[in-house]
């Protein structure tokens, strides 16, 4: 048995390390390829119309090659943290702002999608109550929320907040809906031989069985804020990293752009990796 166990083992982490040399390949190959044909062309003595409007500047009317951006990344990476002013901040603060936002509607979101998602899901006659009301707000985009926001709340930073909560509340919601939903009813009918309170049900019984189900809402909530903040934060301007990207876009620097662009990916990844985490660890539990 224990042979057996160790040849799994051997057998996944052998999977693993050639599935990071393909990537590895496919990224080398891609970057090259992005390289070669992003390369400046020879000096010539006219213009095109579109350099004429970019400044005559051939450099800035061409997607920058890929060492360009890694040049500009470790100049941004080797000091995040600088504020020269309000429209000249490291990418670490903005990052902040835009992770602030984010964990705060997030959380707020949890508190309320969780505790409804368990009573949609515990009582058919709130769920048929609900669900229309769900079925109308659901599907409306969250940046339609924006105006709105900012009529009521008279605060952009506010707004932004009130829009991740938005849009992350409809998963959450659904899949706690869900997954308490599909508690098995053998453990609900032991809890109640042992005389358990309905809150003590939920939270001994119910909670842990559907966590996995949670959880994967939760992951889709925080990918979806992910995107979410980076368009609000075009909108509102002021801080952040959707604004950093348009202020960027505004000065014509696409090395920026390009960078900011891969640090949201970065970011989203590592948000999504540690929910992932989590709910592994919560599915080991079980």
């Amino acid at each position: 048995m224990a042979n057996f166990f160790s040849r799994d083992f051997l057998s996944r982490r052998s999977l693993n390390v050639r599935a990071t040399l393909v990537a590895l390949l496919l990224l080398l190959v891609s970057l090259g390829i992005w390289e070669v044909l992003n390369q400046p062309p020879e000096a010539s003595g006219e213009l095109s119309e579109f350099e004429l409007l970019m400044g005559g500047a051939d450099q800035e009317a061409r997607v920058p090659p890929p060492s360009a951006v890694l040049a500009h990344a470790w100049n941004e990476l080797s000091n995040p943290f600088y504020d020269a002013g309000p429209n000249d901040k490291g990418i670490g603060i903005q990052l902040a702002y835009s992770l602030y936002r984010v964990l705060t509607g997030f959380l707020a979101a949890t508190l309320v999608a969780v505790p409804l998602g368990f009573l949609i899901g515990m009582s058919p006659l709130m769920y048929k109550a609900l669900n229309p009301f769900i079925q109308v707000l659901r599907p409306i985009s969250p940046l339609a929320w924006m105006p709105l926001a900012l009529f009521v709340i008279k605060d952009s930073e506010q707004s932004a907040i009130f829009v991740i909560f938005i849009c992350s509340i409809w998963p959450m919601l659904i899949n706690t809906a869900f997954g308490v939903a599909g508690v098995r009813q053998d453990w609900i009918n032991v809890a109640r031989t042992h005389e358990l309170s309905s809150l003590r049900t939920a939270w001994q019984v119910i909670l842990p069985a559907a966590a996995p189900t949670i959880l994967t809402g939760m992951r889709i909530s925080i990918g979806i804020a992910w995107l979410v903040i980076v368009a609000a934060e075009m909108l509102v301007g002021g801080t952040g990293i959707g604004y950093y990207v348009w202020n960027e876009w505004n000065n014509l620097d696409l090395n920026s752009v390009i960078f900011s662009i891969l640090m949201i990916g970065l970011v989203g990844m590592l948000l999504d990796l540690a929910l992932g985490a989590l709910s592994k660890l919560v599915q080991y539990e079980e």
